[in-house]
Order: C-alpha cells, then sequence, then structure tokens
C-alpha cells in the first residue's frame, strides 16, 4: 500500500496540474486540512527540479493565504476558532496562556500552521507581525526544501524510492517525537 501511495503521489507530481494541486493543498492546509504541503512540494520539486524554487513561492504564497483566512475565523469567528482548537483535545485555557506568553514564536514551532493561524487571530497578535514571521519561517522551510531537493534531488529520491518504508517509518517516528515533546513542554 505505501508503494501505490507513493507511486500515486509521484505521477501527480508530474502531470501539468501539480502547481495547482500544490497550491491547493497549500492553502486547505494553512486553513484547515492536516496534512502538510510538504508531501506533494517534494515529489513535484523532484519531478521537475529546474522549477524548484517556483514551486516553493507558489507553496509559500498559497500557504500564507489560506494561514490569513485561518486568523481572520480566529479573530472574527472566535466561536468556530475556539471549536476548531478544541478538536486538537488540548486545554483552550492553557493553550491560551502558553500562547500569551510566546505569542508570534509559536509560528516557528513544529505544529499545525492552521492552529497557529487560528489562534494568532484569537487573541490579537498584530496581522503584520503573523504575516512577518510566517513569510520567514515558512519560507525558509519550503524553500529550503526545495533547495536541497534541486541540488541533491536525484540521490534523495534513489534512497527514497529503495528504503520506501524506512523513511515512512523514520517520518512516522519524528511526528510523534515531536507531538510527545509538545505535550510535555506543555
Amino acid at each position: 500500500m505505501l508503494r501505490k501511495t507513493y507511486d500515486w503521489v509521484m505521477s501527480l507530481a508530474a502531470r501539468p496540474q501539480a502547481p495547482a494541486a500544490l497550491g491547493l493543498l497549500a492553502f486547505a492546509e494553512g486553513l484547515f486540512f492536516p496534512i502538510p504541503p510538504d508531501v506533494l512540494l517534494m515529489p513535484v520539486v523532484l519531478g521537475r527540479r529546474d522549477r524548484a524554487m517556483r514551486y516553493a513561492g507558489i507553496t509559500l504564497i498559497c500557504s500564507i493565504a489560506g494561514g490569513s483566512c485561518g486568523y481572520a475565523v480566529g479573530h472574527f469567528l472566535q466561536p468556530v476558532g475556539r471549536w476548531i482548537l478544541s478538536l486538537t483535545g488540548g486545554d483552550f485555557g492553557k493553550f491560551e496562556a502558553w500562547y500569551s506568553h510566546w505569542g508570534a514564536l509559536l509560528i516557528a514551532v513544529p505544529i499545525p500552521y492552521k492552529l497557529t493561524a487560528i489562534a494568532s487571530g484569537m487573541m490579537n497578535l498584530n496581522f503584520g507581525l503573523f504575516i512577518a514571521v510566517s513569510i520567514l519561517v515558512r519560507g525558509l522551510r519550503f524553500g529550503g526544501e526545495a533547495l536541497l531537493l534541486k541540488i541533491y534531488g536525484e540521490p534523495i529520491r534513489a534512497f527514497v524510492e529503495k528504503r520506501l518504508a524506512l523513511v515512512a517509518s523514520a517520518g512516522a517516528v519524528a511526528v510523534v517525537g515531536l507531538i510527545m515533546a509538545l505535550k510535555y513542554l506543555h
């Protein structure tokens, strides 16, 4: 099943609609979708390494647009924002205290962008600061990924294809580790 999913994503990345799908995924992730755009950015860049930075730019712009909508939900539709944040299973009072202390720095930690966007709107973080930090952090992330894949694409692709189960397992362990670390810090 893992190989079929990988092959499907790689075939999607090779289609002419790949940039539009990448932009749609990045926008949705910034607002409500749980899967980060990196899962499509990487194969799209591997498919067309000459367009790596263009794809990183599409991902950045659409992600920030989605995050801006999430900010607006948190700012103007606070009951909806509280409901979305409650779906994460955390205690909103503790999260609010944590956010009040750390503020814009939360955009830099590896928690879902939609949560920090909605929380930023709810906590009335300056919108300009929200955008600036988002551009900096997400730009470095997507740009860095695209640049590394542009430079080292074929060896990375060969490694992933040869050791797909190992790479997927390592990714899953990293995500679980980050979630546990954040719960421990919280």
